[in-house]
């Protein structure tokens, strides 16, 4: 009885090996014959260093044994792009836990300041009871759907305009967090290749949607 377990137990620990490795040759041809449509550059290797690169986006600083796969480069409507899985891991032994995403970096043709976006959460509702409260705007309906933070407030309110609310009310949801000349695009779970083109979309409709003065502002910057 003992044996047969052993040997079911090794069948089993051979199987998931198996799997995994078809999965990630599967999902690494998926993506490889969408970024060939695109004009983008696939990278099998493993990139351990693209969460230093871009340390300021906060969603590739969790956890630990961090690494980024399938790196995709190139320009997507003439803007300079980043697209990938990304891995990494959270506690230890039996807390182990590992989490995958998938993210778009876009490179802007301009400055911009520091504004994250994501849903709302429930556990928001916990945190402003404690004053780690969320911007506002004059729409309920998106205050009520969307949590928005950044260092300066009218910065937030400026990109955040009545049209800019009603086009995030209905498009695709994705996790946003713009940076000086970056904006990542992201969500907890791994991207299909569509995602990917929604997620690039989302980024050229935002940045088409800034106020032209304030564009003019920020080229000022320079």
């Amino acid at each position: 009885m003992v044996p047969a377990l052993i040997i079911l137990g090794i069948a089993i620990v051979v199987g998931l090996i198996a799997y995994t490795a078809w999965e990630t040759a599967h999902r690494r041809k998926q993506l490889a014959a969408w970024a060939a449509t695109k004009g983008l550059a696939l990278s099998p290797e493993r990139d351990r260093g693209l969460d230093d690169r871009h340390s300021h986006f906060k969603c590739l600083r969790q956890g630990h044994s961090r690494f980024a796969s399938n790196v995709m480069r190139g320009e997507l409507a003439s803007l300079p792009v980043i697209a990938f899985d990304f891995r990494y891991v959270t506690g230890h032994g039996k807390n182990r836990r590992e989490h995958k995403i998938s993210a778009l970096i876009v490179r802007s043709s301009h400055p911009l300041r520091p504004l994250y976006i994501r849903g709302e959460h429930i556990f928001d509702k916990v945190t402003e009871f404690f004053g780690a409260d969320d911007i506002d705007f004059e729409s309920a309906e998106f205050s009520k759907k969307f949590y928005v933070k950044a260092p300066d407030k009218k910065w937030a309110y400026t990109v955040i305009h009545q049209g800019m609310m009603e086009y995030l009310l209905q498009a695709p949801r994705f996790s946003i967090q713009f940076d000086r000349d970056e904006i990542i695009v992201w969500r907890s779970r791994r991207f299909q290749p569509e995602d990917f083109d929604a997620a690039g979309q989302l980024v050229r409709d935002i940045l088409n949607l800034l106020p032209g003065y304030l564009v003019q502002d920020l080229e000022g910057e320079r």
